[in-house]
């Protein structure tokens, strides 16, 4: 049943990977052979408190997903193999806060292979991960200030409390993956907001620098965009919920003052 879970549609390589060597060290606790019903919550919390008892919250947490992912698959009504749900003792660990971690590289790299992710997305997560710049940052660039032969675009910080005065310019620096993608996003156009929404907005919901003149198109929200992003990467978070596009700020170049 492990076998068909991992081979099932919809799982990313990186996914199997990361489920296939948890599901594989429960097996050798609770017997390749056992029959799934026999197998108990009780019997999967004592073979996780001997195989990771001391592991740290995120590497537990993440074992613990995939043992969710499984209970999840196994107990669709289509299947009826399980009564129970096998990560029940699993209760999450807290991570400790503090600074946000990044996405792992290996992740975020298959991610933006993706066959049926959209160039917008493709180019603003290669954005945010290279420069280490604020979402919001990103979103508020404009195709007339960007610099691509210096890999750059200038922007008007839209508010205070994301490290600089509100009104304040910076420039938003990126490397050669982002460079690559942009002409292709941004072809035919000259001016208006970099990211767009893929419909045109409402009478009213849209107008000025925030309006494409050449697309009638308005600009790409912070909303819709973290909300991409949760969808597209609730595989990669314990809590099925989908990660948030402050994880992409990964150990980029440094925003650079006006």
């Amino acid at each position: 049943m492990v076998a068909a879970f991992l081979a099932g549609p919809g799982l990313t390589a990186e996914t199997v990977r990361s489920y296939g060597q948890t599901l594989t060290r429960l097996l050798r606790y609770v017997g390749g052979d056992a029959p799934l019903p026999a197998v108990t919550p009780a019997r999967v919390a004592e073979a996780f408190a001997d195989a990771w008892g001391t592991a740290a919250a995120a590497t537990w947490n993440r074992h613990r997903a995939a043992v969710r992912s499984f209970t999840a698959w196994a107990g669709r009504p289509d299947r009826g193999l399980l009564t129970s749900d096998l990560a029940a003792g699993l209760r999450r660990r807290p991570e400790p806060r503090g600074r946000t971690r990044p996405v792992d590289p290996r992740r975020l790299a298959a991610l933006l292979e993706r066959g049926d992710l959209a160039l917008r997305e493709r180019v603003l997560w290669t954005v945010l991960h290279e420069s280490a710049a604020p979402a919001r940052w990103v979103l508020a660039l404009d195709v007339e200030n960007l610099d691509l032969d210096a890999m750059r675009g200038r922007v008007t910080t839209p508010r205070a409390g994301d490290g600089a005065a509100a009104g304040g310019v910076r420039w938003v620096t990126w490397r050669s993956g982002a460079a690559r993608l942009l002409p292709g996003l941004i072809a035919g156009r000259r001016r208006g907001p970099l990211f767009l929404t893929d419909r045109r907005p409402g009478p009213a919901r849209a107008a000025g620098r925030d309006l494409c003149p050449h697309t009638g198109r308005g600009r790409l929200s912070y909303e819709r965009a973290e909300y991409l992003f949760k969808r597209a990467t609730r595989e990669l978070d314990p809590e099925g919920e989908g990660l948030t596009l402050r994880r992409l700020r990964g150990p980029g170049r440094a925003d650079e003052p006006g």
